[in-house]
């Protein structure tokens, strides 16, 4: 699992600094807010997978603290509030209202008793947001 983790963000370190380099590019012909917003959503892209790693990790420990998958589902939330305030691209906040389904679909499965909830869905949409990010 650790090496997995390391190198999902290995992967997501290397897109985000491909982003960057694309933004800074399409920054001399866009302006600084094109520049900004690409950033911004790459950043809390990234934060957005350190967050799923989280939820991953405390739903297999559910047993042992099942507080921490609810915290985990919040952070997502958080960091997906961030991107969706500060974005105006269709595909942008498509990918934001997919995770944000997934991450619901979570919840009713605790609500109903499912202590091992598939967050495969939230790693999925997650992956299409950094998609969306970087493209």
């Amino acid at each position: 699992m650790a090496a997995s983790r390391r190198s999902r963000r290995h992967r997501v370190t290397a897109i985000a600094a491909a982003v960057a380099a694309a933004a800074l590019t399409a920054g001399l012909t866009t302006g600084c807010d094109a520049v900004n917003k690409a950033l911004d959503c790459v950043q809390t892209a990234d934060a957005i997978a350190d967050n799923v790693t989280d939820l991953q990790q405390a739903v297999e420990n559910a047993a042992d603290d099942p507080s921490q998958t609810d915290a985990s589902l919040d952070s997502i939330e958080k960091s997906l509030r961030k991107i969706g305030d500060k974005t105006d691209d269709t595909d942008v906040n498509k990918a934001v209202d997919d995770l944000n389904q997934a991450i619901g679909n979570v919840r009713a499965a605790i609500r109903d008793g499912d202590d091992t909830p598939d967050v495969g869905p939230v790693t999925d949409a997650a992956g299409e947001l950094t998609k969306v990010c970087t493209s």
